[in-house]
């Protein structure tokens, strides 16, 4: 999968994930929010998220907190 960690209205960062098969520019352009922070290629497994690569497109790439951010917004969610 692949992702986009935002600013959002607040300057929290917020990812959005999303199939392979879409570019990371078309999702850019669909999302409200002003600045983009970094994306890459997200994967979950045993032992959590991972983050890695870059957008070519963006000129953007992962940042080592990436999956981290991740991992809070999901455990946010389950509460």
């Amino acid at each position: 999968m692949k992702y986009i960690i935002f600013e959002d209205f607040s300057g929290d960062p917020t990812p959005i994930i999303f199939p392979n098969r879409i570019d990371h520019a078309d999702m850019r352009e669909q999302m409200p929010y002003t600045k983009a922070l970094s994306a890459g290629y997200v994967s979950h497994g045993p032992y959590g998220f991972s983050c890695h690569g870059k957008s070519k497109t963006l000129d953007l790439e992962a940042d080592e907190n990436d999956a981290v951010i991740i991992t809070e917004k999901f455990e946010d969610a389950e509460s």
